[in-house]
């Protein structure tokens, strides 16, 4: 009996040491995918015509509580329509509220095959946790950063939010744990390096959000710092000073913060507030956001965040972090989606379309509860 109780004891103390630093350095390789291929493949849906595209397409990652159609359907989906540009939808088990570690694996595949279909790199739009989680499969799966171009996010919860210490004491979902400030997740997403080489990366932020909190400027949750990309912080007030956009509204109909998102899409490296017209303050809605089904879109939106909360399986603490997100894992074998990845794709010409389509958009133009 004091054999088995010693055997157990030290179990329980290597299981303790085992989640715990030191991180896995930048540059290794990440492991193999572990959700079955069948449900990776059902989760990525596309557009028409993707792989014949001029420009990057798009991969839209949905917040906390929402998948991608009551996230995007009523707005941005329809707005990419309307100027003829391509997108992909990735769908995160549980509504986006199960462990992040397994949705990250989810965008490491999305990435992988919408870089593979269209022969180009992926601008990536993500939406409050949607915003960070690209950052895991970048962080974890170093083959994937040369097939990002553009991370546009926005109100990310890149440092975790205090709005989910106060909540989760007994029970919360697995992502509620691994957003709250101070979570492990949280610490391991961040270790080493916040942002990679040859990306561009665009946080937008409004200093109202009320649940990625604090977000009052750029030392908040959203902004990121270090690492070799190159960044842009950027509060919607900096443009309309007396925006009040909630998290809410930053995710479906805002439109200085949708502004930043096109100017992100449209010209080389990251969005820059001064190429924003001021006009955009007047405007009550995003372009896609139709007026008069406007109160029955909202209502989805607020309906699916509602039934992901009480849908979403609880658990009483953070889900303990995989091997692979340690130094101690020792050497991982590289998934054959992994190896075979490595080339980058067409970088410049996505540029230069990217110009080309930003002009010719211009000639044509005439010149906001979860994480």
């Amino acid at each position: 009996m004091l054999a088995v109780a010693a055997s157990a004891l030290l179990l329980a103390v290597a299981e303790a040491s085992a989640d715990s630093g030191p991180y896995a350095p930048l540059d290794r390789p990440g492991p193999p995918l572990s959700v079955p291929a069948g449900k990776l493949q059902t989760a990525l849906n596309c557009t028409a015509g993707i792989a014949g595209d001029a420009r990057n397409p798009i991969l839209l990652v949905p917040g906390t509580d929402l998948d991608p159609g009551p996230n995007y359907s009523w707005n941005y989906e329809r707005a990419f329509a309307a100027l003829h540009w391509p997108y992909c939808t990735i769908t995160l088990p549980y509504q986006t509220t199960g462990d992040i570690q397994i949705a990250g694996e989810y965008l490491v595949y999305a990435l992988r095959t919408v870089a593979h279909m269209s022969g180009r790199q992926v601008d990536v739009l993500g939406y409050s946790q949607g915003g960070m989680l690209p950052r895991w499969a970048l962080r974890f799966w170093p083959d994937t950063r040369p097939l990002v171009h553009d991370l546009v996010a926005l109100d990310p919860s890149n440092h975790g939010t205090l709005d989910a210490n106060a909540t989760c004491q007994e029970q919360c979902s697995a992502a509620d744990w691994q957003q709250a400030s101070g979570s492990r997740f949280i610490d391991a997403l961040n270790s080493f390096a916040e942002t990679f080489a040859g990306i561009d990366y665009t946080v937008i932020y409004s200093r109202t959000d009320e649940i990625v909190v604090p977000n009052f400027d750029s030392t908040g949750s959203s902004s990121l710092h270090t690492g070799g990309g190159t960044i842009a912080n950027i509060a919607v007030q900096q443009i309309c000073p007396n925006d009040v956009s909630d998290h809410l509204a930053m995710g479906s109909y805002d439109p200085v913060g949708y502004a930043l998102v096109i100017d992100a899409l449209m010209h080389s490296g990251t969005a820059d507030p001064s190429r924003i017209p001021t006009t955009v303050c007047a405007q009550p809605f995003q372009p896609g956001v139709d007026p008069t089904t406007f109160p029955a879109d909202y209502a989805g939106y607020l309906q699916d965040i509602g039934q992901g909360q009480n849908a979403a399986p609880q658990v009483s603490a953070e889900p303990p972090l995989q091997c692979y997100v340690f130094a101690s894992c020792g050497s991982l074998r590289a998934s054959p989606a992994a190896r075979g990845s490595a080339k980058r794709p067409h970088r410049r010409g996505a540029r230069r379309a990217k110009h080309r389509r930003a002009r010719r958009h211009r000639r044509t133009r005439g010149d906001r509860h979860t994480r």
